[in-house]
């Protein structure tokens, strides 16, 4: 443990991911924030990070959203125009940051990128292969990435605060869940996201809707999360129903959601960002995990999960180990988590919502 430094006034964070990512960092973003109180503190994210944390009370005061570099939002040999990255990176030298922090991996391409920001002093995870910063953890393959993220922090003597909600609800959030979905006295909406950008963390449409039936019999309003891209899923588990559900897929944005969720009693969800928002916002959850996932994805407040793990580590098709170099198949590595199993978790945990 560092003690904190002496006269910071300009921290740079380093994040340019999805949703789920910047969830699993806001634990570290939060500690920045706790221990230097005066400091302005930048996210170098994408324009979703942006769009989202604008009027919105958050650790971050402000968002630049950042060009591509080859391995920092581009493929490692993609073939950029330059001078937008020159240009940006002259900019950020200007600042004169006390302090930049590279949450974005374990620095293959991130270290060298955030060295050239010109920052008093540079902090981060570390590969055997990255560019070493001044003050370095070592990056785990299958390390609990909030945890993870608070050891980088602490490299500047950040100290972790728990907090009931790290994410803030705001009254536009709550305005466009109502707009989409009005509220009624005495539901208990059950929020499913049927989802996931990665094919392989996706349970099947129709066993999400065998454990949606069970929730609905037991008095659960269920609506359905999905975006358009997922349309086809909430349709299967509408078809698949027997009890009504509230299907929203295309019909809800990032705030939108953010004002459903924290309406609702808990959430059903594969691993995927929406999933990690609800504990984020501390609503509970039940979520299906692919295992090397659920080691890098457990929440500091583990009372929010409860979940459903796969243990599947070779493909169903070419038989292929895929926990560090994925196969050419797109296919469902989470299809051995049985309805029963989910069934049981979530309404053990609808049941214990009730007495709250």
């Amino acid at each position: 443990m560092h003690p904190p430094l002496q006269g910071v006034r300009k921290i740079l964070a380093l994040r340019p991911n999805a949703i789920g990512d910047f969830m699993f960092s806001l634990p570290a973003l939060h500690a920045l924030r706790h221990t230097y109180r005066d400091a302005h503190i930048v996210l170098l994210g994408k324009q979703w990070h942006a769009d989202f944390l604008r009027n919105r009370p958050s650790p971050v005061d402000e968002v630049i959203v950042m060009p591509l570099f080859p391995g920092v939002g581009a493929a490692p040999d993609a073939q950029l125009d330059p001078e937008p990255g020159r240009r940006f990176i002259a900019r950020m030298r200007e600042e004169e940051f006390d302090l930049a922090v590279q949450m974005f991996g374990g620095g293959r391409y991130s270290n060298a990128f955030i060295m050239g920001l010109g920052a008093a002093l540079t902090i981060g995870a570390r590969t055997s292969d990255a560019a070493a910063l001044d003050r370095s953890i070592v990056y785990g393959d299958y390390s609990n990435r909030r945890l993870e993220l608070l050891q980088v922090v602490a490299l500047a003597g950040a100290t972790p605060v728990l907090l009931a909600s790290e994410i803030a609800v705001t009254d536009n959030d709550r305005s466009l869940a109502e707009r989409a979905l009005p509220q009624r006295e005495g539901e208990r909406l059950v929020v499913v996201h049927p989802g996931a950008s990665d094919v392989r963390r996706r349970w099947p449409a129709e066993r999400y809707a065998a454990v949606a039936d069970v929730l609905a019999e037991a008095g659960a309003t269920i609506v359905i999360s999905a975006t358009e891209e997922e349309t086809g899923l909430a349709a299967t588990i509408v078809a698949h129903m027997r009890h009504r559900a509230v299907e929203l897929s295309g019909k809800l944005s990032l705030p939108a959601l953010c004002g459903l969720i924290e309406r609702a009693e808990m959430m059903l969800s594969n691993d995927t960002g929406p999933l990690h928002l609800a504990m984020a916002l501390g609503t509970p959850a039940v979520g299906v995990f692919w295992l090397t996932n659920l080691m890098e994805a457990c929440p500091l407040r583990p009372h929010l999960l409860r979940p459903a793990l796969s243990v599947r580590t070779h493909c169903p098709v070419c038989g292929m180990e895929n926990r560090k170099h994925r196969c050419e198949h797109n296919v469902c590595f989470v299809d051995d988590v049985t309805v029963d199993e989910v069934a049981g978790l979530a309404m053990g945990l609808f049941a214990s919502l009730s007495f709250e």
